[in-house]
């Protein structure tokens, strides 16, 4: 499975370095030297890894065949992904991989079904998960405009479970605009 561990950023001086918006919580183990790293979009031949350094808390990354600042910066956006078994499971047992958490099922504390995730958004404040909400009659709304957008920390989400779903304890409003 591809999972998506960082964007490339600005370029860093003229050598071909870049920033990169880390999106992962393993960034030693993604960002080795001589690792391949698969592209969206798509690049042929992939890029492969040749520095990696921490510069004022930021990553910076070089990558062989990219020796100048206009080709790191012709990189700027390109999202980074790695191969990762679809059963693989980060070491703390409190996270999860985007893939493992799209499409469960989203039910309150009370045991009311409210809806399925859609998808995991990274924010520099925090973890969003988009769930698109069921209707009365229990069918999916299609329209994004009506996803609820649920943050992903422990005093909302109460549990996940990779087979039952997430479990929330919203607080008043987050569901409803009306609500308060």
């Amino acid at each position: 499975m591809i999972v998506t561990v960082g964007r490339v950023g600005k370029a860093h001086g003229i050598r071909g370095s870049v920033t990169i918006q880390v999106l992962t919580d393993e960034p030693d183990a993604r960002f080795a030297i001589g690792s391949t790293i698969v592209t969206e979009p798509v690049m042929s031949p992939p890029l492969v890894i040749r520095d990696v350094r921490w510069h004022s808390g930021r990553l910076l990354l070089e990558f062989e065949g990219i020796d100048d600042r206009n080709a790191s910066e012709s990189l700027r956006g390109t999202l980074l992904q790695v191969e990762v078994d679809e059963h693989e499971r980060p070491d703390d047992p409190d996270e999860f991989y985007d893939h493992q958490l799209v499409g469960l099922s989203v039910k309150l504390n009370s045991g009311e079904l409210i809806g399925h995730v859609r998808e995991v958004s990274h924010l520099p404040a925090q973890d969003l998960v988009a769930v698109i909400p069921v209707a009365a009659d229990g069918s999916a709304l299609p329209d994004p405009q009506a996803d609820l957008l649920i943050p992903f920390v422990r005093d909302i989400v109460i549990s996940v479970d990779t087979v039952e779903g997430l479990v929330i304890d919203p607080p008043p409003g987050l569901l409803t605009a009306g609500e308060a």
